[in-house]
């Protein structure tokens, strides 16, 4: 895996590519600070997932934190009575200037549920607050028997700023969701697992190289496909059921013309691994 130029363990987010596989990873590194969302690494995080997005060579993303967390929410320095300013801070710029705050984690949040190519979560220790927000936009989510998840904005009087009110329903289901946001209580690994927000759960050490190896097979899938799966499927939270199916015949009239179907098919009958080129 090659990392970015300059890259070094100081960095509050690390980026890694393995060009061969088609899989970028992305690490939230501030483990001292349980991964702790500053501004500093908001805008590491926001260049590293568009870099990611847009690079054609990325089929698939894994996304975690370094140490013992996942992500502890945004950094309490940075609230008020903080020591740090940020975007979330207080300051004379009143209401208007926070509401613009929310513009550079918006756009994080929106590109990673948005972008066409799947992202998985590898899941370790608490997943908090914003943390749960960002876990939520991802598409599979694997972890560890450690793993944590609290919608925590209300122990210390805030609400889910980073889209927890459209995510926690459609992921737990109204009652559950209003218990999260109202109690700030921890969710466990199992009732997560259970509840079905997680995809699997697997020991601590296989954690990153489960969440590659599905991110590596997942590459190796047919993008046009993948892409159109995952798009479709995000629309169709918002329409009814014929709009949903005027839109699979639309998509599904684009794989059915692609290069890729027909590499799937003709593997498929000589019993071979297909080479999809997204085409």
């Amino acid at each position: 895996m090659s990392e970015s130029p300059g890259e070094n363990p100081d960095l509050a987010v690390l980026t890694g590519l393995d060009e061969d596989a088609g899989v970028g990873t992305i690490t939230l590194n501030r483990p001292a600070r349980r991964n702790a969302l500053n501004h500093e690494m908001l805008i590491a995080l926001d260049k590293a997932v568009a870099d990611l997005s847009e690079n054609e060579s990325v089929r698939a993303i894994v996304l975690t934190g370094s140490g013992a967390s996942f992500c502890s929410g945004v950094d309490t320095d940075e609230l008020a009575g903080g020591s740090s300013d940020g975007p979330h801070s207080p300051g004379p710029g009143g209401p208007e200037a926070l509401r613009r705050g929310f513009q550079l984690s918006h756009r994080i949040i929106l590109t990673l549920f948005d972008m066409e190519k799947p992202v998985i979560a590898a899941i370790s220790g608490p997943a908090v607050g914003a943390g749960l927000d960002i876990a939520c936009t991802c598409d599979i989510r694997i972890a560890s028997p450690d793993a944590r998840f609290s919608a925590a904005y209300i122990r210390v009087g805030l609400f889910p700023g980073y889209g927890g009110v459209w995510f926690y329903p459609r992921m737990f289901g109204m009652a559950k969701a209003a218990e999260m946001m109202l109690t700030g209580d921890f969710m466990n690994a199992e009732e997560a697992l259970a509840s079905g927000f997680l995809n699997r759960i697997v020991p601590a050490d296989q954690l990153l190289a489960e969440a590659t190896e599905l991110a590596t097979r997942l590459a190796a899938g047919p993008p046009i496909a993948t892409r159109l799966a995952k798009t479709m499927m995000h629309r169709s939270l918002g329409t009814d059921l014929t709009s949903a199916l005027q839109l699979s015949a639309a998509a599904e009239s684009i794989t059915l013309s692609s290069a890729d179907h027909a590499e799937g098919m003709a593997a498929a009958r000589e019993k071979r691994a297909p080479n999809y080129r997204g085409v």
